[in-house]
């Protein structure tokens, strides 16, 4: 008996020295978690280790990590341990926090469960789901904020987990959320230190007199690196339209999108536009608000318009910035130091409009000062020299000569009407405030350069503005637009040309690109436009495709009609 007695005192000894050394092991698999998870900054890295830590300290088959969205009832970011690729891939899409995992949304408790499917917030797995029974749940808190949940399911043996499991894995949650929140300050610092550099890279770009064109794709590209996002547009509202248009586009299929013209209600742009506040959605191209225009922003998820806007409060434009559905959607933290990058680039377009400004003026005086030399001093020299040569006509006894020299003093009567014209049409453009047809060409041509992605050739010849009537100006202006649309959207050209003349008679456009010609099948509806506008006015139109290859459009109507 005594012996028997000494063999139940060892055995209970050896029982608990064993279970000593799996408490000690436990403690030390559970330091060298936190240890593992506290070493890595960044964040994805994080969670993943959070997530794989938590599978081993528990013996857990599967393991996940659900990061809970910015509306605080959803799941954003799902992150498992113990299944394939493959076995992701016919499951489906991840949850997003209905039934048992949404109840710790809800409840943000620990929970233990020794069949998962009895709980009655439980709606059962989805087709090709493996079968899980045992289930922890356990929140993760930042800050006394709950950042995500882990979940454990099936513990290896077939056994439950326990208080010890539950101890354990809420020990690490505390740890976790030490670590998510020392690689959410290290992964803001960074951001700040790369808006800051791009900030400054931008500054430089303004002060070293960079156009305006150059500076917004500086600022969508560098916004568009720093927040990850897959495509970045900036649109300009068009005056009394109620729409916006597309001045630059990156990332995506810009052809699809530069130069696109659409209503401020029913797109994101649109609505920062008429709102002046930034406007984000969850599903760029599923959100049923959003469907003005078409389709362009296939297999886009999360987004955001922040509007340019200007100190009195007038919006300049929209910076739109998408990711890929199934991404992190933007939150304040990235917005907010978007709104600053927004207010430097409202800089870009008011000093652009500035520059213009001063541009044009001095433009206007070079203008005047040049009619002026022409009135005071061509026109008077060319008179003299006129005068000259018919008293010298009365002199000459050759009748070939004097007729030759009547000729001279006719052409120079005709030279000083075509200088006197001249220099109306110059102060008549003057006067017009830019609003001459030469003016609106270059207009029209520079807007198109954001859409093209390059600046077109553009060549004037004749009296624009004083021998093409206005009814036939505007049908130009029109014309010229709808060319240079089609050559953005459909030529993929490398190189425009746009030529105007006025002959006396006649005003020719014509437009020519180096792209892939016109389609055979493609929609005709812009160009019989234009074949309409010239038989209108008694004109013609022509589209043809030259040797090397392109289109070249032609279009030309008389100045009478």
């Amino acid at each position: 008996m005594p012996q028997l007695r000494l063999d139940e005192l060892l055995e209970e000894l050896q029982a608990r020295i064993d279970a000593a050394r799996g408490t000690r092991d436990r403690v030390h698999s559970l330091l060298e978690a936190v240890l593992s998870v506290g070493r890595e900054l960044d964040l994805t890295q994080v969670l993943r280790r959070i997530v794989e830590a938590a599978a081993v300290l528990v013996d857990a088959r599967y393991a996940a990590l659900g990061v809970i969205g910015p509306d605080g009832e959803t799941l954003s970011q799902f992150l498992t341990v113990g299944l394939s690729e493959e076995e992701i891939a016919r499951i489906g899409p991840y949850p997003t926090g209905r039934g048992l995992l949404g109840e710790l949304i809800r409840h943000p408790e620990p929970l233990r469960l020794e069949d998962l499917s009895a709980h009655p917030s439980s709606f059962g797995c989805p087709a090709h789901h493996p079968v899980m029974r045992s289930f922890l749940g356990v929140p993760v808190r930042v800050r006394e904020e709950v950042f995500g949940n882990l979940y454990l399911t099936d513990k290896q043996g077939g056994e439950e987990f326990d208080a010890d499991d539950e101890a354990v894995i809420s020990t690490l949650a505390v740890a976790a959320g030490v670590a998510i929140d020392n690689a959410r300050l290290y992964e803001e610092a960074q951001r700040q230190q790369r808006w800051l550099s791009a900030s400054g890279e931008i500054t430089r770009a303004l002060l070293s007199g960079g156009s305006r064109s150059e500076v917004l794709e500086l600022i969508a590209q560098r916004a568009r690196e720093i927040t990850g996002a897959d495509l970045a547009d900036v649109s300009v509202p068009v005056d009394g339209t109620g729409t916006v248009r597309v001045e630059l586009a990156l990332g995506g299929d810009t052809g699809a999108r530069a130069g696109l013209v659409v209503p401020l209600e029913g797109s994101l742009s649109g609505a920062a536009c008429a709102s002046g506040v930034p406007v984000t959605t969850a599903d760029l191209a599923g959100d049923p608000r959003l469907s003005a225009g078409p389709s362009r922003f296939a297999g886009l998820g999360p987004a955001v318009a922040v509007p340019l806007g200007r100190a009195e409060g007038q919006i300049d434009g929209v910076l739109l910035l998408a990711r890929e559905a199934g991404r992190p959607e933007f939150t304040d933290r990235e917005i907010g130091p978007l709104l600053g990058f927004a207010d430097q680039a409202a800089l870009a377009l008011e000093l652009a409009e500035r520059r213009r400004d001063v541009e044009q003026l001095a433009m206007l005086e070079d203008r005047d000062r040049i009619a002026r030399d022409l009135h005071d001093l061509a026109i008077q020299r060319l008179f003299a020299t006129g005068m000259t040569l018919q008293s010298a006509a009365r002199v000459i006894d050759h009748p070939g000569a004097s007729d030759r020299v009547l000729r001279a003093v006719g052409d120079l009567d005709e030279t000083i009407k075509i200088i006197r014209s001249t220099i109306f049409g110059l102060r008549a453009r003057e006067e017009k405030g830019g609003q001459g047809l030469r003016s609106r060409v270059v207009r029209v041509t520079e807007e198109a350069q954001a859409a093209l992605g390059f600046p077109p050739r553009l060549s004037m010849e004749g009296l624009l503005d004083t021998d093409v009537p206005t009814e036939v100006a505007d049908h130009v202006v029109a014309v010229l637009g709808e060319a240079l649309s089609n050559a953005a959207r459909h030529a993929r050209a490398g190189r425009v040309e746009v030529v105007l003349q006025a002959t006396g008679s006649r005003v020719v456009l014509t437009v020519q690109d180096d792209g892939v010609g016109t389609p055979e099948q493609g929609r005709r509806s812009g160009l019989r436009n234009l074949a309409e506008r010239a038989e209108t006015l008694g004109g013609v139109f022509e589209l043809a495709s030259p040797e090397p290859g392109g289109t070249r459009l032609s279009w030309s109507v008389p100045l009478q009609h």
